[in-house]
């Protein structure tokens, strides 16, 4: 039997296993296709591991629900947060997580005793074409023409916040771009490792609303990291200022980029249900 909590950040919800106590699954991207399945599963949208480390107060370590593994995940680490506060009784308000972009700080914000918001420092945005990676041309690559077999050219920036992202800006968000266009450019050839998909609608310089393709998940309420990437862009090609909300289907965001500094994101977290998972993987 496998112990779990199900938790989200924004809707944005995953599978969270503690491994301070257990040995990692032996076959853990079986298990998160397993667990992440909506129909015969818990359901969400990945696998999180949290496990010990000497370098931080834990380690995450996550996979999407298709079984791939993930470098970053904003929602996700914030969670992670939480956990660590509520469940592991580490009892601070800054918290550091290390995750395979780097070791990350995080603030929690503490309400009746429970985590309730966590602003997470997602780091300086990634804008080497070669590092994102990438094979659009420019670092960073903005405003860049992506062809696409079934719809023509789509002019796209390509971000990494340590995991890949393309975004494009559109007047309207619609089931067209995200469900057709977003799957296309997730295993284009200009991205070798496949990409994350945001678009992106502009409501005004400190406000925007976004839908998220993500790599191997698909639609997702919320994607953290890719509201960082958008939020990245759309200060590179002035459209937003440094400081604004991203609204999601699953909730808001609140960033921050300084000048040639780390991203900020703020956002709520919420445990959903503990259990049992009767497999031994």
């Amino acid at each position: 039997m496998i112990h779990f909590t199900k938790m989200h950040g924004a809707g944005n919800d995953y599978v969270f296993v503690d491994c301070f106590d257990r040995e990692i699954p032996t076959d853990v991207p079986a298990l998160a296709r397993s667990m992440s399945d909506r129909h015969t599963g818990v359901g969400a949208d990945g696998l999180i591991l949290i496990c010990p480390t000497d370098e931080a107060d834990a380690r995450m370590r996550m996979w999407n629900a298709d079984g791939s593994p993930g470098e970053m995940c904003g929602n996700g680490i914030r969670c992670v947060a939480k956990y660590l506060y509520e469940h592991r009784q580490i009892r601070r308000d800054v918290l550091n997580i290390a995750t395979d972009n780097g070791i990350r700080r995080l603030e929690v914000r503490i309400a009746d005793g429970r985590v309730t918001q966590v602003r997470v420092n997602m780091g300086r945005p990634i804008l080497e074409a070669a590092r994102i990676p990438t094979t659009l041309t420019g670092n960073p690559p903005l405003e860049v023409v992506l062809p696409l077999e079934e719809r023509g050219d789509l002019v796209v920036s390509a971000i990494s916040m340590g995991n890949p992202h393309c975004v494009t800006f559109v007047e309207e968000l619609s089931d067209e771009f995200v469900l057709n266009v977003g799957p296309q450019i997730e295993i284009h050839p200009a991205f070798p490792n496949r990409v994350n998909v945001e678009f992106v609608q502009v409501l005004s310089p400190t406000e925007v609303r976004m839908r998220v393709w993500e790599r191997g998940t698909g639609e997702t309420q919320a994607c953290g990291s890719g509201a960082c990437a958008a939020h990245v862009a759309g200060v590179l090609t002035g459209r937003i200022d440094r400081t604004a909300v991203c609204h999601l289907p699953g909730g808001d965001l609140q960033l921050q980029w300084p000048a040639e500094d780390d991203v900020y994101m703020t956002g709520p977290t919420v445990e959903v249900f503990n259990g049992q998972w009767p497999g031994r993987i």
